[in-house]
């Protein structure tokens, strides 16, 4: 049972997330905020498993509340639902720690498909970002590392949101080979975790 909380500052999307996840089975509902400092506050005498937030929250910046709630709950993962899609509100959420990046305009589908990415340990970012990061960063690539050809497999495939089971059962080997090629992109591509990975691969067109 997946366990979802919400911190969004708008009565009207925490109505529709409520009603999107409402009738999923494997899907449990914790509660909900329109604060920053109410989550956090929440998460004192409460487990969940995905929290996600909005941009744009009326007491803490939302950067620094993922990067808290990474901090002080490490096994918490953060989805952020948000309309924008500047590159440097991305780069800070994603270096804060968060586990994907959904605009608001997606629909049910695709944000199950995100939740349940995130919760197996993928990331997931809308197609619309990754197309968004890969055309403002057009000519501004930077030199890298070459990488083998099981390592571009296993870029593309982390990229799709595919977990290490999920990426060795494809390509036929263990999961803790999947581990180190992951660890080695990490070393290879100086990032911190594989959200910061998979941006850096579409904003240096390594996927295409």
């Amino acid at each position: 049972m997946i366990r979802l909380y919400f911190v969004n500052n708008h009565p009207l999307i925490l109505e529709g997330l409520h009603s999107f996840f409402d009738d999923e089975n494997d899907i449990l509902i914790a509660g909900h905020t329109r604060s920053g400092y109410g989550c956090l506050k929440f998460l004192m005498h409460n487990s969940v498993d995905i929290i996600i937030i909005d941009t744009c929250l009326p007491d803490i910046d939302s950067a620094a509340l993922c990067a808290n709630i990474r901090m002080e709950y490490p096994t918490v993962m953060v989805l952020v639902l948000s309309f924008l899609k500047e590159e440097r509100y991305i780069d800070r959420l994603l270096q804060s720690g968060a586990g994907g990046y959904v605009l608001n305009t997606a629909d049910k589908d695709e944000l199950l498909f995100a939740v349940h990415s995130v919760y197996a340990g993928g990331v997931y970012l809308s197609p619309v970002i990754k197309q968004a990061m890969s055309s403002e960063r057009v000519g501004l690539q930077k030199n890298f590392p070459p990488l083998t050809r099981r390592e571009k497999e296993v870029l593309s495939l982390i990229s799709e949101g595919n977990t290490n089971a999920e990426i060795a059962e494809k390509l036929f080997i263990s999961a803790d080979t999947v581990n180190s090629h992951r660890k080695k992109l990490l070393a290879k591509l100086e990032v911190k975790n594989t959200a910061m990975l998979i941006k850096y691969a579409v904003d240096n067109k390594l996927l295409v």
